[in-house]
Formats: structure tokens, C-alpha cells, sequence
């Protein structure tokens, strides 16, 4: 695209984006980014790089949808690749959570890169926090998404506090195959 990417992926459907950069290199940069149809409000986001060699990042943001509802919190994560470093990005992960939402409804998701069969990153990241993975409560187990064209390991997830799961699903349409090497993930939640 000619536009930088948030702006290309939000153009006439998303209203609303927060983007934490996360590593520039000569030809561009990547980083996490929430895409909204509500505004979202703060756009934090937070180095949680377990490596020099490896830059994450944690992007926080809120969604507002009612005055008198409590407001969404909605993170994106993308872990790093070693086992090692997962951890100790959870723990602060953790605390950042606890920190910023006071156990108001959350969604976390993202590449939890999780290659373990165990999904330890699965546990270790959710029961403290008292959330759910949207496929685990579907179908006992986090969705296969990658790589794209035939997915095989289960490294993302979609987690959330104060919501039932509605539906949940891995997007097969071709551009989801092709937009990345990960399918993308989707689901309905409400909340409680």
C-alpha cells in the first residue's frame, strides 16, 4: 500500500486503531496493532522484548461502549520464539493486566508462539488471571493457525475475562491464507 499499513488494513471498516512499533529496520518496521469500529482510548504500548535480538512488544488499549458499562480492555501480544523468554514475558504480561484493568473485562490475543504440545503459555497465562482461551471453551483446545496455508500448530489465542463465547472460528477464506503466515483467528463474544 502507498499509506502505512494501519491505515491501509483500517481504510473503510475500521474507525478506529492503536499501533505499537515495536522494532524499525531500513525497509520498515513491525509491531503489534488493535483495530476498532468503537474508539479506543489510551494506546499504550508496552516493551516486553525478551531479547535484544527479538523486540515485542504489549499493546494496550480500551474500548468505551457505554458510559455505565465498564470499559474493555484489549491487548495484543506477540511472544518471543524461545521457551525461556515466553516466560518471562507472561510474568510481566501478568502484571500488567492486573496492573491496568482492575479485573474489568479483558481480551488478550495474539502469537503466543507457543510450540509446546502442553500449551504452557496457555496455563501459566490464564488461570491466574481468571480468563479463558475462546477455542479451548468451544472445542478444548486452541485453534491450529499456523503456518497458513496448512495449519498445524496452535500459536495464537484469543483470551477473555467477563465474556461468553458465542462462535468461534480460524478464517479459511483465501485472503486470510495469503495476508499473512498465520490464519487468523475470529470469534462472537457477549458480555457477561
Amino acid at each position: 500500500p502507498m499509506t502505512e499499513l494501519t491505515d491501509f488494513l483500517s481504510e473503510d471498516f475500521w474507525h478506529d486503531w492503536h499501533y505499537g512499533k515495536n522494532v524499525e529496520y531500513p525497509d520498515g518496521h513491525h509491531g503489534n496493532a488493535i483495530l476498532s469500529k468503537r474508539p479506543l482510548f489510551k494506546g499504550n504500548n508496552y516493551d516486553i522484548s525478551a531479547y535484544r535480538f527479538e523486540k515485542r512488544g504489549l499493546l494496550h488499549s480500551i474500548i468505551q461502549f457505554d458510559e455505565l458499562e465498564p470499559a474493555i480492555h484489549c491487548f495484543c501480544v506477540h511472544l518471543a520464539l524461545f521457551e525461556r523468554g515466553r516466560e518471562r514475558q507472561v510474568g510481566e504480561i501478568i502484571r500488567y493486566i492486573e496492573e491496568l484493568t482492575g479485573g474489568a473485562p479483558t481480551i488478550v490475543a495474539g502469537d503466543f508462539n507457543d510450540w509446546n504440545w502442553r500449551h504452557r503459555a496457555t496455563h501459566e497465562f490464564a488461570l491466574p488471571l481468571n480468563m479463558q482461551e475462546v477455542f479451548e471453551a468451544e472445542g478444548g483446545r486452541p485453534a491450529k493457525s499456523f503456518p497458513a496455508i496448512y495449519p498445524m500448530l496452535r500459536l495464537d489465542r484469543i483470551y477473555i475475562r467477563g465474556f461468553r463465547v458465542h462462535h468461534a472460528q480460524v478464517l479459511k477464506r483465501r485472503a486470510a491464507r495469503t495476508s499473512s503466515d498465520h490464519r487468523a483467528l475470529a470469534c462472537d463474544i457477549e458480555r457477561l
